[in-house]
């Protein structure tokens, strides 16, 4: 009898450690700090209507959600393509494939086109979601601007794909097939599906775009910013909560979030916040 007791009191203690484990491990997946995003710009017109209304005459069978994300994001492709010389073509068949359109459930819920996941370093917000694995990490942005220079980033400063720098902007072939040679997708059919959505909505001509005909257009008005008035505002640095804040200037959360308007808890690094 009493080695049965030990038997039960063993499996009870067995059973509260898993249980306090998995909250352990939900309070990890909801961590990451809010990072302070830059607000997207206007951008100048790489003839994105046009180019898509010709493709239109010439096959109305064309996928129409497809046909609406390059109208939406081959400008912010081409950015990208002067800032960090990767072909636009390349970006934006990536996003077409990786987001489903804009469609998945991975940019819909994260804002995140290239599903580029946390990987060591990132500190930002994060959504999981099954891939290759199930559950796995990935990067969290609060404007789908930011995830299309992130992937820039990601390809721009990582060794395994500096070989493709080597090769000119309008080879989208070997482009395509460079990256999954340095292991950007699992897919041994990747670079073909790229290549055909290239080529069937002729995303090489937006390649062709100049720099200096891709002028963003600078605003005159200036960004309006708190008047600094000492003890009155705080701008929110890493680690940063409400609470925190709310305790270091001896007032409330509720208090905070009145001032400012604010309707959740969610704060952004570089956020300046009334305290009084």
């Amino acid at each position: 009898m009493k080695l049965r007791v030990v038997f039960y009191g063993l499996c009870l203690l067995i059973l509260a450690s898993c249980g306090s484990s998995k909250k352990t491990n939900q309070k990890n997946k909801n961590s990451g700090v809010v990072l302070n995003e830059p607000k997207p710009v206007k951008l100048p017109s790489v003839n994105e209507k046009e180019i898509t209304k010709k493709l239109v005459k010439k096959n109305p069978r064309l996928n129409k959600q497809t046909l609406s994300y390059i109208r939406k994001y081959a400008p912010i492709a081409v950015l990208e393509m002067h800032e960090h010389k990767i072909p636009a073509s390349i970006t934006l068949a990536q996003g077409i494939l990786e987001s489903g359109r804009g469609r998945s459930k991975l940019a819909l819920k994260s804002n995140n086109h290239f599903g580029i996941k946390c990987h060591t370093g990132w500190q930002g917000e994060r959504v999981y979601h099954d891939d290759d694995e199930a559950q796995e990490c990935f990067r969290k942005y609060q404007y789908v601007e930011t995830s299309y220079s992130d992937h820039s980033a990601f390809l721009s400063k990582r060794k395994r794909y500096a070989f493709l720098f080597n090769y000119r902007k309008k080879d989208y072939k070997k482009w395509a097939k460079g990256l999954k040679k340095a292991g950007y997708a699992t897919d041994r059919k990747y670079p073909n599906k790229l290549i055909k959505i290239i080529e069937d909505y002729k995303l090489y001509e937006f390649d062709k775009v100049n720099k200096k005909d891709f002028k963003i257009k600078k605003s005159n008005k200036k960004e309006n910013k708190p008047a600094y008035t000492i003890g009155n505002y705080y701008e929110v640095k890493k680690d940063d909560t409400l609470y925190s804040i709310a305790k270091k200037f001896k007032t409330t959360v509720a208090i905070i979030k009145e001032l400012n308007g604010l309707k959740s808890n969610t704060i952004a690094i570089g956020q300046h916040l009334l305290t009084k």
